[in-house]
């Protein structure tokens, strides 16, 4: 087995056949150089095992497995120090060789075959050394050929130079002849010029009399012919001031122009020959469209030469470029909008606007059939003359109607504008129409009037509605109380109630604002629809103002006006028939959901009708309440019957109302006739003295209570809704005889009516006459225990009933004063 000596290292490096030692230098004497992974390089260091005690090292002391020296190992040749690649690449060879012959010769059985490797070695870097020798070899046959190229390149640029040399002296000899060829040279272009010069005189010559024929060719509307005479001169001219201008004589441009001054005045009388016909063209495709099928030729004549000069770009004669098929346009979109849309001031009020409207429909019509019929046929495809006119109409109309609107409008002109633009424009009366279909194409355009002035004409208009709106309810409202003075009963329907022809009026009047909104637009039928609601629920404001002023007047006089129940309950009647119409004003079913705020009004509107009429009524009761609990009462005064018969009196009349509003007025009816009985009650009028007077108030209230309660029962009035039942729960506290068991039946009281106060006990405890202090003390400390909630559902009536405060006492004597 071969290893390095104590204090010696060796290491091995791969190599194309298999491991060879390196020199040491690379690794410590202590470890090996061991490649990690498959490549020779990083390596990694490993610690020999012949480190351990139990092995002993085989090689004599300073030398290696191959015979070689440690010092000869060390040492470093030139050769490495001019190409340190190869010794780092000897280094890492023979620390893989190393590596390989650990590996391999570590037993000692292995060793026997050393020869047998060494031969294998031995002839493999023979074969290597062979390769390398025949590379080059080839290598340097190659650089051979190469420099012998380079030799004969280098011969070959000499005699070059050489040549190149004997050219340069030759021309240098040759210079002073050139000197005689420059003077032939500018005699031959002074030639050219005076030659060209001779060609043209006569051209130049009968330049005044071809201007005069050309004139007497434009006067005789010959223009195909003026023109040919006019291009040629102007060729002439442009063609000698583009001489001029190559040359440098710009001095001479001016002397030019002036000879050919007439030709500028010729070329304004085509031109406006030109604009006169495209100003009639529509005529003239009808009677003479030869006339304006030469004056198309000569605009595109001119047009091509105009392309022409700008695509050379050298010289721009004056005048040039023309831009004639522009100014046809021009000239035809002033034509076909300048007598329409520039007229003078107009009549904007509703007839005079809508005979203009359909003025510019049928001309409009008109003109572009006749485009699309004619005057396409006489004009080139690409000036799409039947798509220019439509946008120009379109737009035209567009500003034109921007115009208008601009005017302090009535709705009914508005309407008209609308109804024109977003209707009657696209329908098959205009732009729609058969004959113009499916060539003329507005939808391309955009609209005719923009959303947003859309919008605002709409609002406009919703504006102007509004105000008529709120001067025809106006008016009814006025008529409507105005009927209210008169010496007869409202009108009845089949049924017997009362109504009049308000809702009718307001209604109709509202419907059919929104329905002439809808022909319009969507939007349109909406922005009416909110403000038809927004008036209605104005319109019950001022109704209930009108109602409240004819109730004071009423108040001063009450036999003015004569009928004033009659004409609340058809008041009544009519705020429900406006309550019932109002899902009826949109047959959008998504529209049909009545406002909050509106039923809100509606709701204000009836209760304050109520209000009117119950008002009415206790102006009736309260002499017959000031009756009630005195002492005459008590006695066997019958004032409740009395207030019976004016109950049953109003409740004939308010049976002239339909059924819900009916009802609610007898509750309310008999909700006030309850409260009037207690509250005169409460006023102490009567207190008993002992328990044969609690027996007779006991007994009239049990009379007064069910004679009350009989009579609404007949009324339709169901007991379980009457207020009544607070008197005789009253009368039952009264009647109680043991004065000890009041703070249980108060307990229930309070809890039946929780709106019951302290004072309306204490008042009920003095009425007894009976109660000491220890007790009414117990009651009142129960009630201030158990405090009650009013449910939302409890209809109040103890809170409407104000107790009168006690008289305090006074020490004097009542006297008259010194």
């Amino acid at each position: 087995m071969l290893c390095p000596a104590p204090g010696e290292g060796c290491v091995w490096q791969k190599d194309a056949g298999g491991f060879i030692p390196a020199r040491e230098g690379s690794v410590s004497s202590r470890e090996w150089a061991v490649p990690s992974g498959n490549g020779p390089s990083p390596v990694r260091k490993v610690r020999p095992q012949w480190e351990s005690p139990a092995l002993a090292p085989l090689a004599p002391h300073g030398r290696d497995t191959m015979g070689l020296s440690a010092e000869d190992e060390r040492a470093t040749s030139p050769r490495d120090e001019e190409w340190p690649e190869a010794e780092k690449a000897e280094k890492l060879a023979r620390g893989a060789a190393l590596k390989w012959a650990s590996g391999v010769f570590y037993r000692p059985e292995k060793l026997e075959e050393l020869g047998q490797y060494h031969s294998r070695e031995t002839q493999r870097n023979s074969s290597i050394q062979s390769r390398l020798k025949s590379t080059v070899q080839s290598y340097l046959e190659g650089v051979s050929a190469g420099l012998e190229q380079l030799r004969s390149a280098a011969q070959e640029v000499q005699s070059l130079c050489q040549d190149l040399g004997a050219a340069r002296w030759a021309l240098l000899n040759t210079a002073d002849c050139f000197q005689g060829l420059q003077q032939m040279r500018a005699l031959m272009t002074e030639h050219m010029q005076l030659a060209s010069v001779v060609q043209v005189l006569p051209q130049l010559f009968s330049v005044q009399e071809v201007l005069s024929h050309t004139l007497q060719l434009l006067h005789g509307q010959q223009l195909l012919e003026a023109h040919a005479e006019l291009m040629m001169v102007e060729y002439l001219r442009d063609d000698i001031l583009s001489q001029l201008h190559l040359r440098g004589f710009s001095s001479g441009q001016a002397t030019v122009l002036s000879y050919f001054s007439g030709l500028q005045e010729l070329n304004e009388t085509l031109a406006k020959q030109l604009w006169d016909i495209v100003g009639s063209s529509l005529h003239l495709v009808h009677e003479d469209p030869v006339l304006f099928v030469s004056a198309i030729r000569i605009i595109e004549r001119e047009e091509k030469i105009d392309d022409t000069l700008l695509l050379e770009a050298t010289f721009l004669p004056p005048g040039r470029p023309k831009g004639w098929r522009q100014k046809f346009y021009h000239v035809f979109q002033e034509t076909i909008t300048g007598s329409r849309f520039q007229a003078p001031r107009m009549d904007m009020e509703g007839s005079g606007l809508a005979r203009h409207l359909a003025a510019l429909q049928k001309g409009i019509v008109s003109e572009l059939r006749v485009v699309k019929d004619l005057m396409v046929q006489c004009v080139p495809a690409h000036y799409k003359i039947l798509s220019v006119c439509t946008a120009t109409f379109h737009q035209a109309l567009s500003s034109h109607l921007q115009d208008i609107l601009r005017e302090d409008l009535d709705k009914q002109a508005l309407f008209l504008l609308l109804e024109w633009a977003l209707r009657v424009y696209h329908s098959p009366e205009m732009m729609g129409h058969p004959d113009l279909l499916p060539e003329v194409d507005v939808s391309a355009l955009g609209p005719l009037m923009s959303p947003e002035l859309v919008d605002q004409t709409e609002r406009k208009y919703v504006m102007k509605v509004k105000a008529s709106v709120l001067e025809w309810m106006q008016r009814t409202l006025e008529v409507e109380f105005k009927e209210w003075f008169r010496e007869e009963e409202p009108e009845t329907d089949h049924q017997g109630f009362f109504q009049s022809a308000l809702p009718i009026i307001v209604m109709q009047m509202l419907k059919e604002n929104i329905q002439v909104a809808s022909l319009i637009t969507e939007s349109l039928r909406q922005k009416v629809y909110n403000m038809a609601l927004e008036e209605l629920e104005a319109f019950l404001g001022r109704l209930r103002e009108a109602m409240v002023q004819c109730g004071k007047e009423h108040q001063k006089d009450r036999s003015i006006p004569k009928y004033y129940v009659s004409y609340l309950l058809a008041t009544l009647n009519n705020n429900l028939a406006l309550s019932s119409s109002v899902s009826s004003l949109d047959t959008d079913t998504a529209c049909r959901e009545v406002p909050l705020s509106l039923r809100a009004a509606f709701d204000r509107t009836q209760k304050k009708a109520c209000q009117l009429l119950l008002e009415e009524l206790l102006l009736d009761l309260q002499p017959l309440c000031l009756q009630l609990h005195s002492r005459k009462w008590l006695l066997g005064s019958q004032p409740v019957s009395s207030m019976c018969e004016v109950i049953d009196k109003y409740a004939k009349d308010f049976s002239r109302v339909r059924r819900p509003v009916f009802m609610l007025l007898l509750m309310e009816t008999e909700l006030l006739v309850a409260s009037q009985y207690l509250r005169a009650l409460m006023q102490k009028k009567v207190v008993c003295k002992n328990e044969e007077e609690r027996g007779q108030l006991c007994a009239r209230l049990l009379v007064d209570a069910t004679q009350l309660r009989e009579l609404f029962c007949g009324l339709g009035l169901d007991q379980s809704q009457q207020s009544l039942e607070a008197v005789f729960a009253l009368q039952e506290l009264i009647c109680l005889k043991d004065p000890a068991l009041l703070s249980l039946e108060v307990l229930g009281f309070i809890t039946k009516y929780p709106d019951v106060s302290d004072e309306h006990i204490s008042t009920l405890l003095d009425i007894r006459g009976d109660v000491s202090k220890e007790v009414r003390h117990m009651v009142l400390d129960m009630m201030a225990q158990h405090p009650q909630v009013v449910p939302e559902s409890y209809r109040p009536i103890f809170s409407t009933i104000l107790v009168p405060m006690p008289e305090l006492p006074f020490c004097l004597r009542k006297g008259k004063c010194a």
